[in-house]
This record gives C-alpha cells, structure tokens and sequence, in this order.
C-alpha cells in the first residue's frame, strides 16, 4: 500500500518538473500546462466523498487493484497523448479514484495491524507520500531529461503497476460487510459537531504548515542568500529528514495520540521562530531546516491521526475520503495567506502567518468532544440502573 502511495503521488506530482517541456510540446503557455496540477488537485477535493460513497460495497482490495490499474492505463495514454485535450483527459480521469485509495489503505492498514499498531502501519503508508515528495518529482524529472517527457509518465506507470501486482499477490481479500456499507451509515457522521472541529484542526494544520512551506525555496534565497544549488540540496535534506520523521512520528502516535500532537504542532511553531530569528546564517538555517523537514512531514500523519484515530467503521472509510479534501484545502489557503503576507510585508514576515494558524489548531486540540461526555453520561446512567436493578434483585 505504501508502494501504491508512492505510485499515485508520484503520478500526481511528477508532473511538475516537466511543465515546461509539455509547454513546449503543445505549443502553450506555462500557466495553461500548470492546469495539469491544479485541475488533477480540484479534482480530488471535490471527488472524494462522493466516490468512496459509490465504491463502498466493493471488496477493500478489489478497489485498491482497481485504483492502481486506472493509474497505470492513464500513465501510458499521457504518455503517448497527440495533443494537450487527451492529457488532460488523461490525468483527470484517475484523480476521481485518487481518494478512494488513500481512503481505502488507511483504513485498512489500521485494520490490519489491529489498534495498538494502527499509527505505525498508516506511517508506512503515508511514507510512500513522504518518500515520493522526495524522490518522485526528481525521478520523472530526470527521464524526462535522459529520453523525453514521455519517459516520465512510462515510469510513474511501472511504480503502479509494480504495486498493484504486490498487492493482487499479498494483500489479503477485505470483503465489506453490507449492512455497513450504506451512505447513510456513513454520513450519520457529519452530525457529529466534533468531527468538524478536527476536520477544521486538520484544516488549519495544513494551513499553518504551508503558509510558509510553499515559499521555503525564496525565504531560502531572499533571506538565507543561498544559491539555486545550495536550495535544491536543502529541499533534499528537508524531504530526507521528513522520511524518518514520519516513522519516527507513527511510533509516538502509537504510544499517546494527544500528546503527540500537541508536541508536534508546539515544535513547529518553534522552528519556525527560529527560522526567522536565524534565517539569515547559513550553518544556523541549514540544522534548523534538518529539524524542520524532520517534524514537518510528520505533520501530514500528525493531522491524519488527530483526525480519525476515534472513528471506527462503517464511517471510517468516508471519514479518510475526506482527508484529500480538506487537506488540499489546508494547503490552498495557507499558501494563499502565505502570499498575501509576503506581497504586503516581505517574504521575512511570512513566518507570522504560520505560526498563528498552528497555534490556532493546537487550541482547537483541547475542544473536548460533547459526543463523548453525553456518551459518557449514558455510560453512567446506565450503570446506575443496573446497580438498582441488582439491589432490587438483592431486596427481592
């Protein structure tokens, strides 16, 4: 499943290290190739729900087969498309399945692994999002260098090819019970008030992490005065560091949920202080931005984990459907504000929208759930009228 993450990432980020060769292809501007991105993310927030909705009565690994499969065959039409219609064709056609598989995998990793050793098994899955952030855009960057731009998209098809013959192989059969796989019992759960402050936590998580992320490559060159060189090792090593981050951070999450991501969100507001007191020295940025990456990438699982780890089945499908969603919609407003800060104050103040927002959603991690204290009132009720009940018994 992780191998299928790294696959549909790649799939959908790779494309950005060759905009500038598909705009020269088709004889179109840079902005008009970037719709490429853009429209393959849209896509994904505004599919998700509704088609987890419609692929929840399948088989758990039918549909993970059936994503990856789709992934591979719009690979190979990019990859041999005549004009710009048929790839945009070709890369929105997938992005409808894009949620379903991360919401799928999610869940079943957790499932499998059992509660104890949910966290860690979803840190292996999202490492397949960590490590293709890293090396995934590089990879078909570099095809596209050594053979063409098509090269690129023939490789993204092996990585889901590859990964879609492991998981018919190895991944057990996950059939759905069907009495819990109705809409209905899904969306019972958007009556839930609390499950809308942690969509609004996760929300602003992603927020508060890209509202400075997004422009990390200028605040480097602007402020830190380090060159395009210099820049692209750093992005490495912030993507590197993020990698064991993310083990390192589903271990933790094993071990205590709360806490974990409380620590995590105040050790991002912390390095981000430190990053626009020490910004401009060079030896100082580069051990900040190793620790940076290292919390960072964490913070995907960190708003994952925050969000579901009380949900339980049937809803918990629909529930990580939403996760793209939402966090697109993080990474939207937060590199919006990020760049309203910058072209009103300078991109040295940008630290200043991040660091709010983070604080924001570790308010918001304090917000106990009313579900949870009228659950627990029930509980107690409950037990009082069966001590009754059994004194009634005694009397008798």
């Amino acid at each position: 499943m992780a191998l299928g993450a790294f696959g549909i990432i790649t799939t959908e980020f790779g494309v950005i290290g060759i905009l500038p060769d598909l705009a020269k292809e088709f004889h179109i501007s840079i902005d008009t190739a970037g719709w490429l991105l853009s429209a393959f993310a849209l896509t994904v927030a505004l599919a998700g729900p509704f088609t987890n909705m419609l692929t929840a009565k399948l088989n758990r690994k039918f549909v993970m087969c059936l994503v990856l499969g789709i992934f591979v065959l719009s690979n190979l039409l990019s990859a041999v498309a005549p004009n710009f219609t048929v790839l945009m064709i070709a890369r929105i056609l997938p992005a409808f399945l894009h949620p379903v598989f991360w919401a799928v995998a999610m869940t079943a990793a957790a499932k499998q692994a059992g509660p104890k050793d949910a966290p860690k098994a979803i840190a292996i899955v999202m490492g397949g999002l960590s490590v293709a952030t890293v090396l995934g855009v590089p990879l078909t960057t570099y095809m596209a260098d050594l053979f063409n731009w098509r090269a690129s998209f023939i490789v993204s098809a092996a990585i889901n090819l590859l990964a879609f013959g492991a998981l018919y192989l190895f991944a057990p059969s996950m059939p759905v019970n069907e009495s819990q796989a109705s809409p209905a019992s899904q969306l019972k759960i958007l009556r839930s008030t609390h499950l809308w402050v942690k969509l609004l936590a996760s929300t602003i998580i992603l927020a508060g992490m890209f509202a400075t992320y997004g422009y990390l490559a200028e605040y480097l060159d602007k402020i830190s005065h380090m060159n395009g060189a210099q820049i692209s090792i750093m992005l490495l090593v912030f993507g590197g560091t993020g990698i064991l981050g993310n083990w390192l951070t589903g271990i933790a999450l094993s071990k205590n949920i709360t806490l974990t991501v409380r620590l995590a969100l105040i050790l991002l507001v912390v390095m981000h202080i430190l990053a626009y007191q020490f910004g401009g020295y060079f030896i100082p940025m580069v051990i900040i931005l190793s620790i940076w990456g290292f919390i960072h990438t964490g913070g995907f699982l960190v708003a994952n984990l925050h969000l579901t780890h009380d949900i339980r089945e049937p809803a918990l499908d629909f529930v990580n459907s939403l996760l793209p969603s939402f966090f697109n919609a993080g990474i939207t407003i937060g590199t919006l504000l990020g760049g309203f800060v910058i072209a009103r104050y300078g991109i040295h103040e940008v630290i200043w929208m991040t660091v709010p927002l983070l604080l924001l959603s570790l308010g918001l991690t304090f917000i106990t759930a009313p579900v949870k204290r009228t659950a627990g009132k029930k509980a107690m009720v409950q037990l009082r009228q069966t001590k009754v009940g059994e004194m009634a018994t005694i009397g008798e």
